[in-house]
């Protein structure tokens, strides 16, 4: 029996079949998507309508404690003395007696300016002093001697007080020469620099052999006191009240810091506070004075001072990141019982130790929200979590 004869071509064949999977694939895909849609709509019937997420926050109670009221100010280190050694007559250096940047003592020998000009001077003012001397002597004898025949009526009186104004005239020239020694005696002195204070020397500024004066501006070395040390800076005028009230009671606490949040440099105490108020920045300068035993503050440095005027016992207290400004001013955000929270208005007062004071707006056991305030809202419900 003969087979049939396939008259379609075979491009057509391979058309016809990709039809055929293309529309079960179609179907297949309408089906899945009618069944998702359905399972969806069961499930929102079947779910009943949710409420508001709680925000997670954290909460403090308010509390009592003493609250240090501290002034944060900016000082300069300041040496109680600092001195630039020059030499005090004119002469050649011929000598430095000292190394750089060591601690010396008062009266250590520095420099040394050449004497020989002021000794030979000096020696000079000796011999003068000798012959004044010798003549004020024989001039007093014949003073003496002219007085016994004033006396007898032997000579004239015109001739006892010639020898007086002699005597007179000696006795002169024995003070001046006196005079002229204690001076050269001096410049003596000066010509062997010593320490006038003790302290720390910087670094040489004049070298041996070079010529100096009274009047060189420069010096031969810069001397100053490390020990003790003291920082002057200045407190606004409006806490000024509060600086002398704690001045009277006693000795005021200062830390020096390095820097905002550096390390402790060293502790000490308010000496003394100034006499005026500067009128044109409204402050007024106090100086503090620190041991400096280990040279911790060093001359001209910037340190950060905390000054302790007083403390406030017993106040109404939050930690500070409670304590939110915005535009109704210092507000916190109050728990409520029921786990909401609302916006509460607060005076506050000095901040110390990461506490703030409340001076109005609280009360002693009430919660405030401590962390997660940033998208709270009037009556926002919450979910307390521990603090981080």
């Amino acid at each position: 029996m003969s087979q049939p004869i396939d008259t379609l071509p075979s491009q057509t064949k391979r058309r016809r079949s990709r039809l055929k999977r293309g529309g079960v694939i179609g179907v297949v895909v309408v089906l899945l998507v009618l069944l998702v849609s359905g399972i969806r709509h069961a499930q929102r019937r079947a779910k009943p309508a949710a409420g508001p997420i709680p925000q997670s926050v954290s909460v403090a109670r308010v509390a009592r404690g003493d609250v240090p009221v501290r002034l944060i100010e900016l000082g300069t280190v300041t040496p109680l003395t600092t001195v630039t050694v020059r030499s005090q007559i004119s002469g050649y250096l011929t000598e430095v007696g000292f190394t750089e940047g060591e601690e010396v003592t008062q009266g250590a020998f520095l420099a040394q300016v050449d004497p020989r000009p002021y000794q030979a001077i000096l020696t000079q003012y000796q011999g003068n002093l000798l012959r004044d001397q010798a003549l004020l002597t024989n001039a007093r004898l014949d003073l003496h001697r002219y007085d016994r025949l004033v006396k007898l009526n032997s000579i004239a009186e015109q001739n006892l007080d010639t020898a007086r104004a002699s005597v007179g005239q000696y006795e002169g020239a024995v003070k001046t020469d006196q005079g002229l020694i204690a001076g050269e005696q001096v410049n003596l002195i000066y010509a062997h620099i010593t320490a006038p204070i003790a302290g720390r020397i910087g670094l040489r500024l004049v070298d041996p052999g070079n010529y100096v004066t009274p009047g060189d501006t420069t010096g031969i070395a810069v001397l100053t006191q490390m020990k003790p040390m003291s920082v002057i800076f200045t407190v606004p005028e409006t806490r000024l009240t509060e600086v002398l009230a704690g001045l009277r009671a006693g000795p005021l606490a200062v830390v020096a810091r390095d820097g905002d949040a550096g390390p402790v440099l060293a502790a000490g105490n308010v000496r003394t506070i100034d006499n005026q108020v500067d009128t044109t920045t409204g402050m007024v300068k106090l100086r503090a004075i620190f041991p400096n035993t280990d040279e911790a503050l060093f001359p001209n440095a910037f340190v950060t001072v905390s000054l302790l005027v007083t403390t406030h016992r017993d106040a109404v207290v939050v930690p500070s990141d409670a304590v939110q400004h915005g535009t109704p001013g210092n507000y916190v955000f109050l728990v409520k019982p029921d786990d909401t929270v609302t916006l509460r208005a607060v005076t506050i007062g000095d901040s110390a130790d990461g506490r703030t004071e409340i001076l109005a707006g609280l009360t002693e056991g009430e919660r405030v929200v401590l962390q997660g305030t940033s998208r709270l809202r009037e009556g926002a419900k919450i979910a307390v979590v521990p603090a981080t």
